[in-house]
Protein backbone atom coordinates (compact mmCIF):
# COMPACT_ATOMS: atom_id res chain seq x y z
CA UNK A 1 0.00 0.00 0.00
CA UNK A 2 3.14 2.18 -0.15
CA UNK A 3 1.54 4.12 -3.51
CA UNK A 4 -1.31 5.67 -0.86
CA UNK A 5 1.39 7.64 0.81
CA UNK A 6 2.00 7.49 4.52
CA UNK A 7 -1.26 7.37 5.70
CA UNK A 8 -0.68 8.42 9.38
CA UNK A 9 0.91 11.52 8.21
CA UNK A 10 -0.71 12.92 5.09
CA UNK A 11 0.27 15.61 3.36
CA UNK A 12 -1.17 19.07 4.42
CA UNK A 13 -4.70 20.01 2.04
CA UNK A 14 -3.51 23.58 1.69
CA UNK A 15 0.21 23.78 0.27
CA UNK A 16 1.84 25.51 -2.75
CA UNK A 17 0.14 28.28 -2.44
CA UNK A 18 -1.17 31.85 -0.66
CA UNK A 19 -1.99 31.43 3.47
CA UNK A 20 -5.67 32.18 3.37
CA UNK A 21 -6.45 36.08 2.77
CA UNK A 22 -2.82 36.84 2.03
CA UNK A 23 -0.88 38.01 -1.19
CA UNK A 24 0.36 35.14 -3.47
CA UNK A 25 4.62 35.48 -2.74
CA UNK A 26 5.65 34.78 -6.33
CA UNK A 27 6.80 32.99 -7.55
CA UNK A 28 5.59 30.84 -4.69
CA UNK A 29 7.48 27.09 -5.05
CA UNK A 30 10.05 28.02 -7.70
CA UNK A 31 12.69 27.11 -5.51
CA UNK A 32 14.61 25.26 -8.19
CA UNK A 33 16.15 28.80 -9.41
CA UNK A 34 18.06 29.05 -5.98
CA UNK A 35 21.67 27.07 -5.71
CA UNK A 36 20.86 24.21 -2.90
CA UNK A 37 20.39 25.31 0.23
CA UNK A 38 20.17 28.81 0.22
CA UNK A 39 17.40 30.87 1.10
CA UNK A 40 16.02 34.67 -0.31
CA UNK A 41 17.37 36.15 2.93
CA UNK A 42 20.78 35.03 1.72
CA UNK A 43 21.17 37.69 -1.06
CA UNK A 44 21.31 41.19 -1.67
CA UNK A 45 17.46 43.07 -1.74
CA UNK A 46 16.90 44.08 -5.31
CA UNK A 47 16.29 48.06 -6.26
CA UNK A 48 13.38 49.09 -7.69
CA UNK A 49 15.00 51.99 -9.67
CA UNK A 50 15.17 50.37 -13.12
CA UNK A 51 19.02 50.58 -13.36
CA UNK A 52 19.85 48.95 -17.11
CA UNK A 53 17.00 50.08 -19.15
CA UNK A 54 15.52 49.24 -22.81
CA UNK A 55 13.21 50.89 -25.30
CA UNK A 56 10.29 49.63 -27.99
CA UNK A 57 9.26 46.81 -28.57
CA UNK A 58 6.81 46.48 -31.76
CA UNK A 59 4.23 44.02 -32.84
CA UNK A 60 2.39 43.93 -35.98
CA UNK A 61 -0.34 40.94 -37.13
CA UNK A 62 -0.78 39.90 -40.05
CA UNK A 63 -3.37 37.24 -41.54
CA UNK A 64 -1.42 34.47 -40.27
CA UNK A 65 0.63 35.30 -37.80
CA UNK A 66 2.46 38.46 -36.00
CA UNK A 67 6.03 40.05 -36.07
CA UNK A 68 7.69 41.35 -33.49
CA UNK A 69 10.97 43.60 -33.09
CA UNK A 70 13.36 45.53 -30.48
CA UNK A 71 16.66 46.55 -30.58
CA UNK A 72 19.85 45.70 -28.75
CA UNK A 73 20.82 48.20 -26.80
CA UNK A 74 21.01 48.19 -22.82
CA UNK A 75 21.12 52.01 -21.59
CA UNK A 76 22.56 53.33 -18.42
CA UNK A 77 20.76 56.30 -18.50
CA UNK A 78 21.78 58.02 -21.33
CA UNK A 79 25.04 55.77 -21.48
CA UNK A 80 24.63 53.34 -24.53
CA UNK A 81 26.00 50.66 -21.98
CA UNK A 82 25.54 47.22 -23.22
CA UNK A 83 24.76 46.55 -26.59
CA UNK A 84 24.05 43.11 -27.40
CA UNK A 85 21.12 42.30 -24.87
CA UNK A 86 18.49 40.37 -26.65
CA UNK A 87 14.68 41.14 -26.04
CA UNK A 88 12.93 37.96 -27.73
CA UNK A 89 12.28 35.04 -26.62
CA UNK A 90 10.82 31.89 -28.28
CA UNK A 91 8.55 30.39 -25.59
CA UNK A 92 7.80 27.54 -27.47
CA UNK A 93 6.34 26.61 -31.10
CA UNK A 94 3.38 28.27 -30.68
CA UNK A 95 4.32 31.84 -28.25
CA UNK A 96 6.64 34.51 -29.17
CA UNK A 97 7.75 37.01 -26.32
CA UNK A 98 9.17 40.81 -26.19
CA UNK A 99 9.91 43.11 -23.91
CA UNK A 100 10.82 46.41 -22.71
CA UNK A 101 12.36 48.07 -20.03
CA UNK A 102 14.10 47.32 -17.17
CA UNK A 103 16.57 44.35 -18.14
CA UNK A 104 17.30 42.71 -14.71
CA UNK A 105 13.42 42.13 -14.61
CA UNK A 106 13.16 40.56 -17.66
CA UNK A 107 15.45 38.72 -17.36
CA UNK A 108 14.12 37.53 -13.98
CA UNK A 109 10.77 36.30 -15.23
CA UNK A 110 12.67 35.03 -18.12
CA UNK A 111 13.96 32.58 -16.31
CA UNK A 112 10.89 31.02 -14.43
CA UNK A 113 9.37 30.99 -18.02
CA UNK A 114 11.88 28.95 -19.32
CA UNK A 115 11.14 26.63 -15.92
CA UNK A 116 7.64 26.67 -16.89
CA UNK A 117 8.06 25.17 -20.15
CA UNK A 118 10.82 22.56 -18.83
CA UNK A 119 7.98 21.58 -16.43
CA UNK A 120 5.62 21.31 -19.31
CA UNK A 121 8.07 19.29 -21.43
CA UNK A 122 8.57 16.63 -18.62
CA UNK A 123 5.00 16.36 -17.72
CA UNK A 124 4.65 14.90 -21.42
CA UNK A 125 1.51 14.94 -22.04
CA UNK A 126 1.62 16.78 -25.02
CA UNK A 127 0.04 20.09 -23.85
CA UNK A 128 1.73 23.36 -25.02
CA UNK A 129 1.24 26.98 -23.12
CA UNK A 130 -0.71 29.21 -25.44
CA UNK A 131 -0.15 32.66 -26.37
CA UNK A 132 -3.43 34.04 -24.44
CA UNK A 133 -2.76 31.75 -21.43
CA UNK A 134 1.01 33.09 -20.96
CA UNK A 135 -0.60 36.56 -21.63
CA UNK A 136 -2.95 36.55 -18.66
CA UNK A 137 -0.25 35.14 -16.44
CA UNK A 138 1.81 37.43 -17.33
CA UNK A 139 -1.06 40.13 -16.32
CA UNK A 140 -1.78 38.11 -12.62
CA UNK A 141 1.88 38.31 -12.04
CA UNK A 142 2.82 42.25 -12.86
CA UNK A 143 -0.24 43.10 -11.62
CA UNK A 144 0.36 40.90 -8.30
CA UNK A 145 4.13 42.14 -7.78
CA UNK A 146 2.84 46.45 -8.80
CA UNK A 147 0.04 45.63 -5.28
CA UNK A 148 2.69 44.38 -3.17
CA UNK A 149 4.60 48.20 -4.40
CA UNK A 150 7.51 46.00 -6.13
CA UNK A 151 6.77 45.93 -9.31
CA UNK A 152 8.58 44.76 -12.37
CA UNK A 153 9.65 47.47 -14.49
CA UNK A 154 9.16 45.99 -17.77
CA UNK A 155 6.27 46.23 -20.72
CA UNK A 156 5.80 42.92 -22.50
CA UNK A 157 4.71 41.88 -25.76
CA UNK A 158 2.88 38.61 -26.85
CA UNK A 159 2.20 37.45 -30.10
CA UNK A 160 1.35 33.75 -31.06
CA UNK A 161 -0.80 31.68 -33.05
CA UNK A 162 -3.93 30.05 -31.12
CA UNK A 163 -6.78 27.90 -32.44
CA UNK A 164 -5.50 28.60 -35.91
CA UNK A 165 -5.60 32.85 -35.44
CA UNK A 166 -2.87 34.92 -34.85
CA UNK A 167 -2.52 36.74 -30.99
CA UNK A 168 -0.99 39.61 -30.16
CA UNK A 169 -1.61 41.52 -26.33
CA UNK A 170 0.34 43.44 -24.24
CA UNK A 171 0.81 43.44 -20.59
CA UNK A 172 3.11 46.86 -18.76
CA UNK A 173 4.47 47.32 -15.19
CA UNK A 174 1.15 47.94 -13.51
CA UNK A 175 -0.84 44.40 -14.97
CA UNK A 176 -2.83 46.47 -17.54
CA UNK A 177 -3.50 44.38 -20.59
CA UNK A 178 -4.72 44.22 -23.95
CA UNK A 179 -5.11 42.99 -27.27
CA UNK A 180 -4.67 44.89 -30.50
CA UNK A 181 -3.25 44.47 -34.51
CA UNK A 182 -0.79 46.85 -33.74
CA UNK A 183 1.22 46.84 -30.53
CA UNK A 184 4.22 49.50 -29.98
CA UNK A 185 5.80 50.23 -26.26
CA UNK A 186 8.05 53.17 -25.18
CA UNK A 187 8.37 55.84 -27.41
CA UNK A 188 7.23 53.84 -30.37
CA UNK A 189 3.59 54.13 -28.77
CA UNK A 190 4.20 57.78 -30.31
CA UNK A 191 6.31 57.05 -32.99
CA UNK A 192 5.89 54.02 -34.59
CA UNK A 193 2.25 53.27 -34.05
CA UNK A 194 0.57 55.79 -36.40
CA UNK A 195 2.62 54.27 -38.86
CA UNK A 196 1.35 50.46 -37.86
CA UNK A 197 -2.27 51.77 -38.09
CA UNK A 198 -2.37 53.70 -41.27
CA UNK A 199 -0.86 50.61 -43.03
CA UNK A 200 -3.32 47.94 -41.30
CA UNK A 201 -6.40 49.80 -41.91
CA UNK A 202 -5.98 50.03 -46.05
CA UNK A 203 -6.12 45.82 -45.64
CA UNK A 204 -4.86 42.99 -44.53
CA UNK A 205 -0.71 42.48 -45.07
CA UNK A 206 0.77 39.18 -46.00
CA UNK A 207 3.87 38.27 -43.94
CA UNK A 208 6.28 40.05 -45.91
CA UNK A 209 4.59 43.15 -46.11
CA UNK A 210 4.69 43.10 -42.26
CA UNK A 211 8.29 42.40 -42.02
CA UNK A 212 8.79 45.08 -44.17
CA UNK A 213 6.67 47.80 -42.52
CA UNK A 214 8.22 46.80 -39.24
CA UNK A 215 11.79 47.39 -40.48
CA UNK A 216 10.55 51.07 -41.83
CA UNK A 217 9.11 51.80 -37.83
CA UNK A 218 12.48 50.50 -36.80
CA UNK A 219 14.00 53.06 -38.55
CA UNK A 220 12.18 55.89 -37.94
CA UNK A 221 12.86 55.11 -34.23
CA UNK A 222 16.50 54.96 -34.82
CA UNK A 223 16.39 58.26 -36.02
CA UNK A 224 13.77 59.47 -33.23
CA UNK A 225 14.72 57.57 -30.14
CA UNK A 226 17.79 58.94 -27.98
CA UNK A 227 17.76 55.42 -26.06
CA UNK A 228 17.47 53.49 -29.50
CA UNK A 229 19.89 51.50 -31.32
CA UNK A 230 20.52 50.55 -34.91
CA UNK A 231 21.10 46.74 -34.48
CA UNK A 232 18.07 45.04 -33.93
CA UNK A 233 16.06 41.26 -33.77
CA UNK A 234 13.09 40.80 -35.97
CA UNK A 235 10.92 37.62 -34.92
CA UNK A 236 8.37 35.94 -36.31
CA UNK A 237 5.53 33.29 -35.29
CA UNK A 238 3.43 31.01 -37.42
CA UNK A 239 1.28 28.05 -37.76
CA UNK A 240 4.84 26.93 -38.89
CA UNK A 241 6.46 28.08 -35.91
CA UNK A 242 8.10 30.73 -34.40
CA UNK A 243 11.50 32.11 -36.36
CA UNK A 244 14.03 34.08 -34.49
CA UNK A 245 16.37 36.18 -36.80
CA UNK A 246 20.08 37.07 -35.81
CA UNK A 247 20.59 41.27 -35.33
CA UNK A 248 21.02 42.82 -38.29
CA UNK A 249 22.21 46.52 -38.34
CA UNK A 250 20.08 49.07 -39.93
CA UNK A 251 21.75 50.84 -43.25
CA UNK A 252 20.66 54.97 -41.70
CA UNK A 253 21.46 57.44 -43.83
CA UNK A 254 21.99 60.82 -41.43
CA UNK A 255 22.23 62.99 -44.77
CA UNK A 256 18.12 63.72 -44.09
CA UNK A 257 19.38 66.09 -41.17
CA UNK A 258 20.89 68.40 -43.84
CA UNK A 259 18.98 70.90 -42.75
CA UNK A 260 20.17 70.61 -39.06
CA UNK A 261 22.99 73.54 -38.18
CA UNK A 262 25.24 72.33 -35.29
CA UNK A 263 26.01 75.28 -33.02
Amino acid sequence: MSFMGDLMNPAPLWHNGPSPGAFYSFPGNATSLRPTGHTVQDFRAHSATPITTTTTVIGLRFDKGCVLAADTLGSYGSLARFRDCNRLQKVNDLTLLGAGGDYADYQYLRDIIEQKIIDEQCIGDGLQLKPKSLHCWLTRVLYNKRSKMDPLWNNYVVAGVQDGEPFLGSVDKLGTAYEDATIATGLGAYMATPLLRDATEKGPLDEESAKALVRKCMEVLFYRDARSFPRYQLGVVTSAGVTVEEPVELKHDWSLAHMIHMK
